[in-house]
C-alpha cells in the first residue's frame, strides 16, 4: 500500500501540524510495515502561483497549440493528480493562516481541479481514507474573540468530502501560539491540555487510518 503525506507548513522544525503528522504516519506504518510513503512539501518546495492560470488557459485549447508554460501546467496538475488518486490512504497537514487555507494547499487543490478526473460522478477519490491534520494558533470555538474566523477548516472538510469523495478524519489542535504569543500566557494551561488531546487523537486516527471498515 501507498500513503501520501502533504505537507502545507512553511516550517519544517518546529511544526506543530508537522508534529501531528508524523504521529498519524508513524501508526500508518506500524501498521503496514515496509509499505510507501511518497511524500510533498509544498510549504517548502513551492509549487509555481502562476501554474493553475496556464493549466486554466490551457483548458480551452488543443494540445499542439498549448505554449510551453501551458504545457508544463498541464504535466504539474496531472502529476499531483496521480499522487493522489494512485495513493491508498491520504494524509495532508495543513495549518490555518491568516484565518483562511495556507496558499501553498490552494494552489495544489487549484491545479488538481483543472485536471479532467475531478469530472468523475462520485468524486475524485471517492471512499479514500484522508486524514486532514490542522492547527490553529489562537482559540476558534463558541464563546471565543474569534469564533467563525477559521475559514480553512470548513471549506477542506467541504471540498474533501463532497467535492472529492474522501472518507475525511480530522485532527485539530487550537492555541499552538500559547507560551509563544504573550497575549495568550493566560491559557498556557488549556493549550496544554489541547495539545495533548491533539496528540492522543492523533494516534488514534493512525491506527485506524487505512484500515478497512467492517462490514
Amino acid at each position: 500500500m501507498t500513503l501520501f503525506r502533504l505537507d502545507a507548513s512553511i516550517r519544517v522544525e518546529g511544526s506543530a501540524s508537522r508534529e501531528i503528522a508524523d504521529l498519524v504516519e508513524q501508526e500508518w506504518l506500524a501498521a503496514h510495515p515496509g509499505d510507501q510513503v511518497e511524500r510533498r512539501h509544498i510549504g517548502v518546495d513551492v509549487l509555481p502561483a502562476d501554474a493553475w492560470g496556464h493549466a486554466v488557459a490551457a483548458g480551452f485549447a488543443p494540445p499542439e497549440q498549448h505554449t510551453a508554460e501551458q504545457a508544463n501546467a498541464v504535466k504539474l496538475a496531472t502529476t499531483l493528480t496521480d499522487e493522489l488518486v494512485n495513493a491508498d490512504a491520504v494524509l495532508l497537514a495543513v495549518p490555518l493562516y491568516n484565518w483562511g487555507v495556507s496558499q501553498h494547499f490552494k494552489t495544489w487543490f487549484d491545479l488538481i481541479m483543472t485536471d479532467p478526473r475531478v469530472r468523475a460522478p462520485e468524486g475524485l477519490i471517492p471512499g479514500k481514507p484522508v486524514v486532514l491534520a490542522t492547527v490553529r494558533g489562537g482559540a476558534y470555538g463558541p464563546g471565543t474573540p474569534k469564533h467563525g474566523w477559521d475559514y480553512s477548516t470548513p471549506y477542506l472538510n467541504r471540498m474533501l468530502t463532497e467535492q472529492w469523495g474522501a472518507d475525511l478524519t480530522v485532527v485539530e489542535r487550537e492555541l499552538t501560539l500559547a507560551g509563544v504569543n504573550p497575549a495568550l500566557d493566560s491559557l498556557r494551561d488549556l493549550g496544554t491540555q489541547l495539545h495533548q488531546q491533539a496528540l492522543s487523537a492523533a494516534v488514534e486516527a493512525g491506527r485506524a487510518f487505512g484500515v478497512p471498515p467492517v462490514k
